[in-house]
């Protein structure tokens, strides 16, 4: 299937690896136009060639910066004052308990998981409105609808840029801007591999064990394929996808036991 949007122009935060730069693999190719970002450059530039290797033709630049501080995202935007797909990332909060979570980590996790795509959205968001084309991807958790304690922080923090990106949906799709989620559960990323080294070292168990472990919690009994997230990102970033906007949907093998 053509997706359509060849030439387009898209950003993806925090891409020099896992789930940011799946969905980078899925536009490339598809013809668009990318830029990676994430704070190392030698990392984010290895991961650039990487991609422009396996897939020919593609068209990859990249800006080193951190989207949780206002330098950082300003950088962003005066070398990409433009862009059609937003695809908003970053790494989630420590897992903790309810005496980890002071003001700090609060804010912390706010700081990393919601203002920065707000603050990207409303950057290019009036942009998309003019030229009447936008598509906006959060790559947030299943746990927004499916809370787990020890990931407390990641969850508000997600639930937040959740709840504002639908109240911002409303008022942009008539000019053909849809804004919708991603909610990945035990996607086969680096995040899983500290999971897993995390669970050896509490457990004492090998990697093998470790990760059947975590594939287990898993409705479907593996672990997810970054390129079946990619995938989904790039369908949502299509021109066929223009009238789904406002949504949360979920790459979690099935996992998810409610109805809604």
């Amino acid at each position: 299937m053509d997706l359509g949007i060849k030439g387009r122009r898209a950003f993806i935060a925090a891409s020099s690896q896992g789930l940011g730069l799946a969905c980078a693999e899925a536009l490339a190719h598809e013809g668009v136009a990318l830029t990676l970002n994430g704070r190392d450059a030698n990392k984010l530039e290895a991961a650039a060639q990487a991609l422009r290797e396996r897939v020919q033709g593609a068209q990859v630049s990249t800006i080193a910066a951190d989207i949780t501080t206002a330098e950082g995202r300003e950088a962003i935007v005066r070398t990409l004052p433009e862009v059609d797909i937003l695809v908003n990332n970053n790494a989630g909060p420590p897992p903790g308990r309810l005496d980890d979570w002071d003001e700090a980590a609060l804010l912390a996790a706010l700081g990393a998981n919601m203002i920065p795509a707000v603050q990207l959205m409303r950057a290019y968001i009036p942009g998309m409105q003019a030229r009447r084309f936008g598509r906006i991807v959060n790559i947030t958790s299943a746990m927004v609808k499916s809370p787990h304690y020890m990931m407390g922080l990641s969850t508000s923090a997600r639930t937040a840029l959740t709840a504002m990106s639908k109240a911002i949906s409303t008022h942009v799709v008539a000019d053909n801007v849809t804004i919708n989620n991603l909610l990945p559960e035990r996607i086969d990323t680096p995040r899983q591999e500290f999971m897993a080294q995390r669970m050896m070292s509490e457990h004492g168990i090998d990697r093998d064990e470790a990760r059947r472990r975590i594939a287990d919690t898993i409705a479907a009994k593996r672990l997810g394929r970054p390129e079946e997230f990619g995938a989904a990102c790039a369908f949502l970033c299509s021109t066929q996808a223009s009238y789904i906007s406002g949504q949360n949907l979920q790459l979690d093998g099935g996992s998810y036991e409610g109805l809604i």
